[in-house]
């Protein structure tokens, strides 16, 4: 798929996705219809919805492309697509319950197993970041659109981190104590990779091993800003893999998080 069509692609995904956010929030306003998953995590309404109205834009937009979606897999299934997209329609379900504005919305396009398209959308922060391609990353806040290049917005000779716990284990500590890390911050949403394509952040590390739906978005936008997506070990890794697990990650805004 050529970049421009990539691009035409992603840009048509805008509206939807920041009708989608806006639809959370009226629903959260109404209040949330809560349910169990199997493995007991919640899902609510808003979840359902916004996985409703992305699928229906996507099917028009790439009719012959399949969707694998958080709200919709059979993980009893083998995945055997190498080029999908990858929805998780909330992410960060537990914050939107609880009224939190670091959940966000998801959908990532992979082609030939590598990240080649993500948005993703913020709406209690109105935000929205997309990208469709190495030096197109972007963000849109206040009605401009800014090019997104992981340049350093924090004080220089000082790393700032993110992590998925407050209090991390003692080889994740030994992990940021190895970057010189100052202060550390929790999130778990893949805002994440948004704060650091933009320079607001340095560094994510943990050794959480989510899906591929968690990552896919987020990681098209901070590698395509020039951030470098890796596992802990300083590996880059691919999707499509069968059971959809990704490995831990390493999230660095670039080779010297110092400037």
């Amino acid at each position: 798929m050529k970049n421009e069509d990539l691009k035409a692609i992603a840009e048509s995904l805008i509206e939807t996705t920041e009708k989608a956010g806006k639809k959370t929030i009226e629903l959260y306003e109404m209040g949330l219809k809560i349910i169990k998953k199997p493995d007991d995590s919640p899902v609510t309404n808003g979840d359902l919805e916004v996985d409703k109205m992305l699928k229906e834009k996507i099917k028009k937009l790439t009719p012959n492309i399949p969707i694998i979606s958080e709200e919709s897999v059979d993980l009893k299934i083998k995945n055997t697509f190498k080029t999908f997209w990858l929805l998780d329609p909330i992410d960060g379900t537990k914050e939107y319950i609880s009224g939190k504005d670091i959940y966000t919305l998801n959908a990532g396009l992979i082609i030939d197993c590598l990240p080649s398209l993500g948005i993703i959308g913020v709406p209690k922060k109105n935000r929205l970041f997309y990208s469709y391609g190495k030096g197109d990353s972007y963000l849109i806040e206040k009605n401009k659109k800014i090019k997104l290049n992981c340049a350093k917005k924090t004080t220089k000779n000082k790393i700032f981190a993110l992590t998925n716990r407050e209090k991390p284990s003692s080889d994740i500590l030994n992990k940021l104590n190895e970057f010189g890390v100052n202060s550390f911050l929790k999130i778990s949403s893949s805002y994440k990779y948004c704060l650091i394509a933009n320079g607001e952040y340095d560094l994510y590390v943990d050794k959480v091993r989510a899906n591929e739906w968690d990552d896919a978005a987020g990681h098209a936008i901070a590698e395509h800003a020039g951030a470098i997506v890796t596992n802990m070990e300083g590996q880059s890794f691919r999707y499509g893999k069968k059971d959809y697990k990704n490995p831990t990650i390493l999230i660095r805004r670039g080779k010297d998080l110092n400037v």
